[in-house]
């Protein structure tokens, strides 16, 4: 196996142009995994950990861009108040261990369905920022994922940032796993609420070939009391959650059946309306 291990962002494109078939590696929280199980061998591994830029994040007009070697840890410390919903959907990732190496990069690379970042990128409407020898591309987060593990990414190409706008509001996330602690999610749920706009963003993690957002219970938003911040009827968190389980499509697995999934997210989606709009009514 070649390893590879560029000094800057240039020679990793480069570097990815030459080895198409190199395999990324930050933190490695992922990679190692399979590596160690031998569920893969590639030819050839691109360390990307010298490659400063990628752990800096700033202003990018009106959206934050964070690159895409930021830690787990990191969203938790430095942007837990700017990104509500993606530092805590950090805060259920694996050990401190494992939250001070992973990367949001990296588990968008991975494209799992169950990764715990993409919900709470999908409810904040994120773009991910790719780049190749060629050029640089943006991709909205919805058009991201293509299958079970699998992206929008050129054999190429790298991630090389995600941008997302500041939460206008409150954002919450959820998730069901079989312990409290280190666990794959069963499955997860993030909201985002854009008072201004009277918008809902939403986000399914592991329900589905990729993760999926609920465009009917988004829509719901229209029919909530905004102008005069009332408390939510049980009726309506009730149909939000319907509407959020209806939207998914999960299968049966050894984590959990799908007809189990699709009533956990409806209860997700239901305490996690409640407890963003209550944070809304409150200012």
């Amino acid at each position: 196996m070649e390893f590879l291990s560029p000094a800057s962002w240039d020679e990793a494109l480069a570097a990815k142009a030459a080895h198409p078939e190199a395999v990324p590696i930050a933190g490695g929280t992922d990679v190692m995994v399979e590596l160690n199980f031998d569920r893969r061998r590639p030819g050839a591994l691109l360390d990307l950990t010298r490659v400063a830029e990628l752990g800096e994040w700033g202003a990018d007009g009106e959206r934050l861009r964070i690159g895409a070697g930021v830690t787990y840890r990191s969203i938790i410390d430095e942007l837990g108040g700017r990104l509500p919903g993606l530092a805590m959907a950090a805060r259920t990732v694996g050990s401190p261990q494992i939250r001070n190496r992973g990367t949001i990069g990296g588990n968008l690379g991975s494209a799992s369905p169950a990764g715990d970042a993409h919900p709470p990128l999908l409810a904040a409407g994120a773009v991910v920022e790719v780049a190749s020898v060629r050029g640089v591309r943006r991709i909205a987060a919805a058009d991201f994922f293509t299958g079970p593990k699998r992206s929008a990414l050129a054999a190429d190409e790298l991630i090389a940032a995600f941008l997302v706008p500041p939460a206008p509001g409150a954002q919450q996330f959820a998730k069901v796993g079989t312990r409290n602690a280190m666990v794959i999610a069963v499955c997860s749920f993030a909201i985002a609420l854009d008072p201004a706009r009277r918008a809902i963003g939403t986000g399914i993690g592991s329900a589905g070939p990729t993760p999926l957002s609920a465009p009917e219970a988004e829509a719901f938003a229209a029919e909530l009391p905004w102008e005069r911040r009332l408390p939510l009827p049980d009726a309506a968190v009730r149909r939000f959650g319907e509407l959020v389980a209806a939207a998914a499509r999960p299968i049966d697995d050894v984590r959990g059946s799908a007809a189990y999934r699709r009533h956990a997210l409806g209860v997700l989606g239901g305490r996690t309306l409640r407890w963003a709009w209550e944070e809304y009514r409150c200012g």
